[in-house]
């Protein structure tokens, strides 16, 4: 009986269960219409990934890289899949492998060497480096970038962003001192 009521007296004291909602499961293997047949994944193999490991996965750049994100994310992934490829361009039977068929899904054809696939990796540093000459800004950075020339609205704003630039900066610096100030009234 003395159990019952020390038991009673614990459970008086203590911390009800908080119950979670129960998360949806996420199937363990894609499913089979997440592969694209032609290279890649399709949506719904996106979404999968998506689900599972909490990525943002986009679709291929298949264009041409003309803006300097569209250089950058197709760059990464050319220099990425076929400096070091982690498997051949064709399988036994002389078909493309998926990682060949992940080319035609960025919109470059497939490569069915390892020589034509170190030409993609070329060609992905070469975006990477036009990515990087268009960030940096432009002609100064060296070769040529698809930036257009600045026209005279674009030049006219430059100083006007300096200014506004500079006196955030004072701004700053002023409000450093009077936080300083203040600091050492406190303390003395």
């Amino acid at each position: 009986m003395a159990t019952k009521k020390a038991s009673a007296k614990k459970m008086a004291g203590a911390v009800p269960a908080v119950k979670f909602p129960a998360k949806k499961a996420v199937p363990r293997s894609m499913p089979k219409a997440g592969k694209d047949p032609k290279g890649g994944l399709t949506a719904a193999g996106r979404a999968f990934f998506n689900k599972k490991e909490g990525s943002h996965l986009r679709p291929g750049v298949t264009g041409a890289a003309d803006t300097p994100e569209k250089m950058k994310r197709k760059g990464s992934f050319l220099t990425r899949h076929f400096t070091n490829p982690r498997g051949p361009m064709i399988d036994e039977k002389g078909e493309p492998t998926r990682l060949a068929l992940s080319a035609h899904a960025w919109g470059e054809p497939v490569p069915k060497t390892e020589a034509q696939g170190k030409k993609l990796a070329a060609k992905g540093r070469q975006l990477l480096e036009q990515f990087h000459a268009a960030r940096d800004g432009g002609a100064e950075a060296g070769g040529k970038t698809p930036r257009k020339a600045a026209s005279k609205k674009t030049a006219a704003k430059a100083p006007a962003k300096k200014a506004v630039a500079k006196a955030a900066a004072k701004r700053a610096v002023a409000k450093k001192a009077v936080a300083k100030k203040g600091a050492s009234r406190r303390v003395g």
